[in-house]
C-alpha cells in the first residue's frame, strides 16, 4: 500500500458508519463521505455518500451528464486538470483523505489505475507500452521490464496473441486489443484499484465480452469501479451498483437486489428504460 497521508480515526469511523447504513459486511477500499464536485458554480456531483467494497466491483450508473466520470475521475484525482474544478467533503481511500493537504498525487495515481472510454495506447510498441509506467517509477533493468510487461500482459489475457510481436506498433491492434493493452498497461505499476469509464463502449460485441470476462478474472485481487450506460454489463460484472441522478446519489445496493427490487421509483424507472 502506497502510504500517501496521515490516518486519521475519524475517516475510520466514516467508512464504518457508510458500511452500517448500505448494509454491507465488505470492508470498503473506497468511502465517499459527503463528496460534492463543482465546475465553477455548477455541481456535478452533491454530497454523495457510498462505500466501494475492496476486491469487489462496483458499477456506476446513471443517465448522461449525471456525474458518473466526474466522479470516477475523483478518486485518482484527474479533475485536478480541470482549472475550474473543486470539490468539498471528503473521498476515503484506504481511511485516508485523498483530497488532503499533504497528499501525493503521483503515489495516489501509481496506486489507482485507470482506462478510458476509447483505447488509448501510446504511438509505441507493445512492450513499451506496457513498460511505460514501470520505467517511470524508476524500473531500469530489462530483466526486470520483460517479467513486468508479461504478467501485465497475462493479467490482461492479451499474452498469447502478441507475445511474438512485442516491438510491433500498438497502433496496429485491433480495438478490443488496445483495450486489453490499456488494461495491462495500468496493471503494470501494480495498482490497488482499477477505474474504467466506459471501457467496452467502443467496442464490438466479441470483444467487449473479452472484457467483462477480464474483469470478473481481474476482481478480487484488486478493486474496480466502472461507469456505463450498459444496464445488461452492470448487471453481469458488477457486485454492487451506484445510481446517480442529476449529481444526486439515489440508490446504491447489491446488484441483484438494485435490479430486482429497487427501494427507489427512480431507480426503478431508470433501470426499466422510462427514461434515460
Amino acid at each position: 500500500m502506497v502510504d500517501f497521508a496521515v490516518k486519521d480515526d475519524v475517516f475510520q469511523d466514516k467508512i464504518a458508519e457508510s458500511v452500517d447504513n448500505n448494509g454491507m459486511d465488505e470492508d470498503c477500499h473506497v468511502c465517499s463521505d459527503g463528496l460534492s464536485i463543482y465546475y465553477g458554480d455548477n455541481q456535478a456531483v452533491a454530497e454523495a455518500r457510498f462505500g466501494m467494497p475492496r476486491g469487489k466491483v462496483t458499477a456506476i450508473i446513471g443517465p448522461s451528464g449525471c456525474g458518473k466520470s466526474t466522479f470516477l475521475r475523483a478518486i485518482n484525482r484527474m479533475n485536478d486538470l480541470i482549472p475550474c474544478c473543486r470539490t468539498e467533503g471528503f473521498l476515503l481511500l484506504d481511511g485516508e483523505d485523498v483530497y488532503g493537504p499533504r497528499i501525493d498525487v503521483v503515489a495516489l495515481r501509481k496506486q489507482v489505475g485507470m482506462v478510458f472510454q476509447k483505447p488509448n495506447p501510446f504511438p509505441k510498441s507493445i512492450f513499451d507500452n506496457v513498460a511505460y509506467g514501470p520505467r517511470i517509477h524508476g524500473v531500469r533493468r530489462k530483466n526486470r521490464l520483460m517479467d513486468i510487461v508479461e504478467k501485465s500482459l497475462v493479467r490482461a489475457a492479451l499474452w498469447e496473441e502478441v507475445k511474438d510481436r512485442l516491438n510491433m506498433n500498438a497502433l496496429g491492434l485491433s480495438g478490443g486489443q488496445q483495450q486489453r493493452l490499456c488494461i495491462a498497461r495500468a496493471l503494470a505499476v501494480n495498482p490497488e484499484i482499477l477505474l474504467m469509464d466506459e471501457p467496452t463502449s467502443a467496442l464490438d460485441p466479441k470483444s467487449t465480452t473479452r472484457i467483462e470476462d477480464l474483469i470478473e478474472e481481474l476482481k478480487g485481487d484488486y478493486t474496480i469501479v466502472i461507469v456505463t450506460h450498459n444496464m445488461q454489463q452492470a448487471a453481469r460484472v458488477s457486485d454492487y451498483t451506484a445510481f446517480l441522478y442529476e449529481g444526486k446519489l439515489i440508490e446504491f445496493d447489491v446488484t441483484r437486489k438494485l435490479f430486482t427490487k429497487p427501494r427507489e421509483e427512480r431507480t426503478e424507472n431508470y433501470i426499466t428504460g422510462r427514461f434515460g
